[in-house]
């Protein structure tokens, strides 16, 4: 997921517009974050109904005043405003700790493209390894609230270390009784990869139990030459 804004610019959207442009900078805000892209614009009006929801749902998870460690979330502004003034003037009704690509940089055109954003708004979610968990989360967010956040951090095995100690997640008491249900529906690249190891790992397993049948088999044609015993 990092790759993904290594060697791009990310503006912070607090009254200086601080911008994080290293490499060390880019990974300390991203790494190991669930990261929503928020494609919208100014002259869009379900943009504008749905950005108090949006800023709500991102206080409760992020704000100190809501909760006492922050999640891990990340909440990146890619603006389809026709003009830079439309876009400063649209970053006032986001929350303060959002992140936005500047009006200038045409790698915004490049992630609409990527992520195949045709309508606004549309929010995608992708886990830490760039993989998507949601193609547009704008429902989700609107009817689940925080809710949709524990399941996308469930499916993504994301490990907070304020709780987990030397437990792993693929311990599966310590996954909630609704975890398959969330598997089921943000499936990932690695239940992808798990299902192809263990369909080779079977066909090589029936493939070995083959060739010992057919030695064990070759031996018994093998006829008795009987044992010489000397007299």
């Amino acid at each position: 997921m990092v790759d993904l804004f290594l060697n791009r610019v990310l503006v912070e959207n607090n009254s200086d517009q601080d911008e994080l442009n290293t490499e060390r900078e880019i990974i300390g805000i991203l790494e190991n974050r669930i990261i929503l892209l928020f494609f919208a614009s100014i002259g869009c009006e379900k943009c504008h109904k749905f950005v108090p929801v949006l800023n709500h749902f991102f206080k409760r998870l992020k704000d100190p005043a809501y909760i006492e460690y922050p999640k891990l979330l990340a909440l990146i502004y890619v603006s389809l405003d026709q003009s830079e003034e439309q876009q400063e003037k649209f970053l006032k009704e986001f929350h303060k700790k959002i992140l936005f690509l500047t009006f200038d940089d045409p790698y915004r055109k490049e992630l609409q493209s990527i992520f195949q954003v045709t309508h606004t708004p549309t929010v995608v979610v992708l886990r830490p390894d760039g993989s998507v968990l949601s193609p547009n989360a704008v429902h989700d967010i609107s009817h689940l609230g925080t809710n949709c956040f524990h399941n996308w951090q469930e499916s993504s095995e994301i490990v907070e270390r304020t709780f987990m100690l030397n437990e792993e997640f693929d311990d599966l008491n310590l996954r909630s009784a609704t975890d398959p249900v969330r598997r089921l529906k943000y499936k990932t690249e690695d239940d992808k990869r798990r299902k192809r190891w263990w369909k080779l790992w079977e066909k090589e397993d029936r493939n070995s139990q083959k060739e010992k049948n057919e030695t064990l088999d070759d031996r018994r044609k093998e006829p008795d030459k009987g044992t010489w015993r000397k007299r």
